[in-house]
């Protein structure tokens, strides 16, 4: 396979991964899989970049795992790293989904490892492995039931059946819902909004969120109150106090 089945492109503080083999409907084979998780440390490793926009090219998000790759012995899974090499990472730094067309299987599973979700009305998103024996073992059963109500997302695992763009919306699965054809235009701009803000205070969002998912109120207030000791150390925060009482726009360093 080239190297080339998954691109990146920098749209100012942004990276956008595009996985780029129309041909198989953006199904992840063991070369998209090594090259997503190459992306993502792209993403992480820049001081420059504030945020990722996650998309597939063609007018498909992702079919989700490569099922002729599989029967030949390839796996879509990186070792410490999940599906696709990206819904098993702990990132810093926000990731978006933006869904045109189907997100199945493990391609709706690679979403759901985002932290907001962009999604064309057009677009179709479902869980189909009960109908090939299988489970949704890439983040599908353990995150669908924490993103909506428990017999919504039994629906979906336990059928199989998908719903459109504008039903993901309407149950809270997608921050936005555009038309089709602007949902990677619209996650760019929601990313400028995301990139307007603190880098620090962006991930000390998702470092509290994180630790908060399932512990005791003690204990994510106990970890909150570590990540918070680092931010109010921080200079980016003195420059955000600063700008407000000189009632300028903040000039972030992350630092």
């Amino acid at each position: 396979m080239s190297t080339t089945d998954v691109r990146t492109q920098r749209a100012g503080t942004t990276l956008l991964i595009t996985i780029d083999r129309p041909q198989a409907r953006n199904s992840v084979n063991a070369v998209v899989a090594t090259l997503l998780a190459k992306a993502l440390d792209e993403l992480e490793a820049d001081p420059e970049l504030r945020t990722g926009v996650l998309t597939g090219a063609g007018g498909t998000f992702s079919a989700g795992m490569d099922l002729k790759a599989a029967l030949r012995g390839e796996s879509p899974n990186v070792p410490g790293r999940g599906f696709g090499g990206v819904t098993e990472v702990e990132r810093t730094k926000p990731l978006i989904a933006a869904v045109e067309g189907w997100a199945m299987g493990g391609g709706f599973e690679l979403a759901l490892a985002c932290d907001l979700i962009v999604a064309a009305e057009g677009a179709h998103f479902g869980l189909p492995e009960v109908k090939r024996g299988l489970i949704a073992a890439g983040g599908g059963v353990i995150r669908l039931p924490r993103r909506i109500p428990y017999h919504l997302a039994m629906e979906f695992l336990l059928t199989g059946e998908p719903v459109s763009g504008a039903r993901a919306g309407e149950l809270g699965l997608a921050n936005r819902v555009v038309p089709t054809g602007q949902a990677v235009e619209q996650a760019l701009l929601l990313a400028e909004q995301l990139a307007a803000n603190a880098p620090l205070a962006l991930t000390a969002v998702k470092a509290v969120t994180l630790a908060a998912d399932g512990a005791p109120e003690a204990e994510a207030f106990a970890a909150q109150r570590t990540v918070m000791a680092g931010l109010m150390a921080s200079a980016d925060v003195r420059e955000g106090m600063t700008a407000f009482a000189e009632r300028r726009t903040p000039r972030w360093t992350g630092r």
